[in-house]
C-alpha cells in the first residue's frame, strides 16, 4: 500500500482545522497550524504535499504566506489551495497571482474539497515525473540559452576593460534582492541572468567614451545614454520571456524614483520593477569596486549612499530590504571577489 500523502491546513479558527481534519483522514495525513508562522516553522521540518490555506488570519495573512513558500527552492513546487470566505472575484484573482493552484470559498463542501484535494495531489505527482523528463530533455537547449546569455553579457562589456566581474556580481545581487522581495524562484533565476545583460547597448558605445579614464563631459554623457535604448532594441528582438525582462532592465535600469532619470523620465512604481532591483544592485557593486576614475568605496559609505539618495533615485521599499540582507549581499561579493581574484592568476601564469 502506498504511503499517504500529507497536507498541511492553515487557519487561525480551530474549529475550521477540525472540519477539514474531518473531511481528509483517514485519507490523508493532516498537519495543523493556527498561524502563518506556525505554517512556516512546519514546512522548515515537514514537507508537506499540498497546503489548504486560509487568508483572512491575524499576523501574516494567506497571500504574505503563499508569497513566502513560492520564493523559497524547497517549497516553491508545493500546491497550495486557498481556502477562505473572501468570494469577490478579486480575491480569487489575487490568490492565483500569488502562486495558488485552487480556490474553495466558505463554507466548505466536503465532496467538493476531497475532489479538489485529489486533483492537485495527481497533478502535482504527474508535474514532478514530467519536470524530470522535461529536464533531462531540454538540458542541451537551457545550456545554449544559458551560453548565448553569457556571451551577450560579456560583448556589452567587451571594451569596457576596468568591469571585471562586475555584470555576474551585480546580477547575484539582484536575484538575492528579487527573492528577498519575495520573488517565485524560477523568476528570480530569470533575473540574474536578465540583469547581466543590462549593459548589451554598450556595445554601441564607442571605444573613446567607454574606455576614458576620467568622468565623461556632458556631450560625451549624452552618448553615452543612448545605450539603454540600444539594448533595449537588440533584446527585444526576442519573444523569450527572459530576454524581454532583460530588455525592460536594460531600457530601464537607469530611470530614477524621483523621475529624473533616463531614457524616459519615469517615476516611482511606474518604472518596472525588475529594473528599480538591478538599479540598486548596479550601483551597489560600482560604489564597491575599483574603476580608474575612483577608488573602492567600503560597505558603509555605499550603504550611506545608497540611504542618501533613497526616495530620489531608488525605491525607499527596496532599499530597506537591501540592507536588511547585506550579509547575504556581502557574502555574494566575497565569493565573486575570490573568482576574480582566481581568474586574474591564471592569467597572470598563462
Amino acid at each position: 500500500m502506498s504511503e499517504k500523502h500529507t497536507i498541511l491546513a492553515i487557519d487561525d479558527t480551530p474549529e475550521n482545522l477540525q472540519v477539514l481534519k474531518g473531511i481528509l483522514v483517514p485519507q490523508y495525513s493532516i498537519l495543523a497550524a493556527i498561524s502563518g508562522e506556525a505554517a512556516l516553522k512546519i514546512v522548515d521540518k515537514t514537507r508537506p504535499d499540498l497546503i489548504l490555506l486560509d487568508i483572512m488570519m491575524s499576523g501574516m495573512d494567506g497571500y504574505e504566506v503563499c508569497r513566502i513558500l513560492k520564493s523559497r527552492e524547497d517549497t516553491a513546487d508545493i500546491p497550495v489551495i486557498f481556502i477562505s470566505a473572501m468570494s469577490e472575484v478579486k480575491d480569487e484573482y489575487q490568490g492565483f497571482e500569488v502562486g495558488a493552484v485552487d480556490y474553495i470559498t466558505k463554507p466548505v463542501n466536503a465532496d467538493l474539497v476531497r475532489a479538489r484535494v485529489k486533483t492537485h495531489l495527481a497533478l502535482a505527482d504527474q508535474q514532478r515525473t514530467f519536470k524530470i523528463i522535461v529536464e533531462e530533455r531540454t538540458f542541451e537547449l537551457e545550456q545554449t540559452q544559458s551560453d548565448a546569455i553569457k556571451m551577450l553579457a560579456e560583448a556589452g562589456h567587451y571594451n569596457d576593460t576596468d568591469t571585471g566581474v562586475h555584470i555576474w556580481r551585480m546580477a547575484s545581487y539582484s536575484s538575492a534582492l528579487a527573492r528577498a522581495l519575495k520573488w517565485p524562484v524560477e523568476k528570480a533565476a530569470m533575473l540574474e541572468l536578465a540583469a547581466a545583460m543590462h549593459d548589451t547597448g554598450k556595445i554601441g558605445i564607442p571605444d573613446s567614451i567607454l574606455k576614458a579614464p576620467r568622468k565623461l563631459n556632458e556631450d560625451e554623457w549624452v552618448i553615452m545614454k543612448t545605450h539603454a535604448e540600444i539594448g533595449y532594441h537588440i533584446l527585444r528582438k526576442s519573444d523569450s520571456p527572459i530576454f524581454q525582462l532583460a530588455a525592460a532592465v536594460a531600457h530601464h535600469h537607469h530611470e530614477k524614483w524621483d523621475g529624473s532619470g533616463y531614457p524616459e523620465g519615469l517615476a516611482g512604481e511606474a518604472i518596472p520593477e525588475c529594473a528599480r532591483i538591478v538599479a540598486i544592485a548596479d550601483v551597489f557593486d560600482a560604489l564597491t569596486m575599483s574603476r580608474a576614475y575612483k577608488k573602492v568605496w567600503n560597505t558603509e559609505q555605499a550603504i550611506s549612499m545608497l540611504q542618501e539618495d533613497t526616495g530620489k533615485h531608488f525605491d525607499p521599499h527596496m532599499i530597506e530590504i537591501f540592507i536588511s540582507i547585506i550579509p547575504k549581499i556581502l557574502d555574494l561579493k566575497e565569493s565573486w571577489d575570490a573568482s576574480e581574484a582566481n581568474q586574474q592568476t591564471v592569467e597572470v601564469k598563462e
